[in-house]
Protein backbone atom coordinates (compact mmCIF):
# COMPACT_ATOMS: atom_id res chain seq x y z
CA UNK A 1 0.00 0.00 0.00
CA UNK A 2 1.67 3.62 -0.99
CA UNK A 3 2.06 6.01 1.86
CA UNK A 4 -1.12 8.46 0.42
CA UNK A 5 -3.58 5.34 0.86
CA UNK A 6 -2.22 4.91 4.21
CA UNK A 7 -2.09 8.54 5.52
CA UNK A 8 -5.97 8.13 3.93
CA UNK A 9 -6.91 5.05 5.50
CA UNK A 10 -5.80 6.38 9.25
CA UNK A 11 -7.57 10.15 8.44
CA UNK A 12 -10.85 8.57 7.95
CA UNK A 13 -10.75 6.71 11.37
CA UNK A 14 -10.71 10.42 12.71
CA UNK A 15 -13.66 12.25 14.36
CA UNK A 16 -15.13 15.17 11.92
CA UNK A 17 -13.50 17.94 13.62
CA UNK A 18 -10.17 16.29 13.45
CA UNK A 19 -10.69 15.81 9.36
CA UNK A 20 -11.58 19.75 8.99
CA UNK A 21 -8.64 20.54 10.85
CA UNK A 22 -6.08 18.25 9.10
CA UNK A 23 -8.41 19.32 5.34
CA UNK A 24 -7.59 23.26 6.59
CA UNK A 25 -3.82 22.77 7.05
CA UNK A 26 -3.88 20.89 3.82
CA UNK A 27 -5.35 23.76 1.77
CA UNK A 28 -3.16 26.25 3.48
CA UNK A 29 0.09 24.97 3.01
CA UNK A 30 -1.19 25.25 -0.84
CA UNK A 31 -1.51 28.59 -0.76
CA UNK A 32 2.30 29.18 0.97
CA UNK A 33 4.01 31.45 -1.24
CA UNK A 34 6.68 30.22 -3.91
CA UNK A 35 9.89 32.81 -3.24
CA UNK A 36 10.82 32.32 -7.10
CA UNK A 37 7.12 33.70 -8.43
CA UNK A 38 7.06 36.67 -5.55
CA UNK A 39 10.50 37.61 -6.41
CA UNK A 40 9.03 37.65 -10.45
CA UNK A 41 6.50 39.33 -9.85
CA UNK A 42 7.94 41.94 -7.49
CA UNK A 43 10.70 42.82 -10.54
CA UNK A 44 7.63 42.97 -12.95
CA UNK A 45 5.81 45.39 -10.63
CA UNK A 46 8.71 47.67 -10.47
CA UNK A 47 9.29 47.62 -14.08
CA UNK A 48 5.68 48.66 -14.35
CA UNK A 49 6.11 51.59 -12.04
CA UNK A 50 9.19 52.34 -13.80
CA UNK A 51 7.74 52.41 -17.26
CA UNK A 52 4.87 54.60 -16.38
CA UNK A 53 7.46 57.09 -14.56
CA UNK A 54 9.14 57.73 -17.31
CA UNK A 55 5.87 57.99 -19.59
CA UNK A 56 6.74 54.58 -21.78
CA UNK A 57 2.87 53.37 -20.69
CA UNK A 58 0.09 55.19 -19.42
CA UNK A 59 -2.70 54.61 -16.63
CA UNK A 60 -6.27 53.82 -17.27
CA UNK A 61 -9.18 54.10 -15.56
CA UNK A 62 -10.81 50.87 -13.90
CA UNK A 63 -14.11 52.09 -16.29
CA UNK A 64 -11.65 51.81 -19.42
CA UNK A 65 -10.68 48.22 -18.22
CA UNK A 66 -14.21 46.92 -17.36
CA UNK A 67 -15.50 48.38 -20.77
CA UNK A 68 -13.19 46.80 -22.80
CA UNK A 69 -14.33 42.92 -21.53
CA UNK A 70 -17.76 43.55 -21.52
Amino acid sequence: MSIPNEILKETLTLPPEKKAELIDKLISSLNEPDEKIEKLWAEETESRINAYELGKIKAITLKEVLEKYK
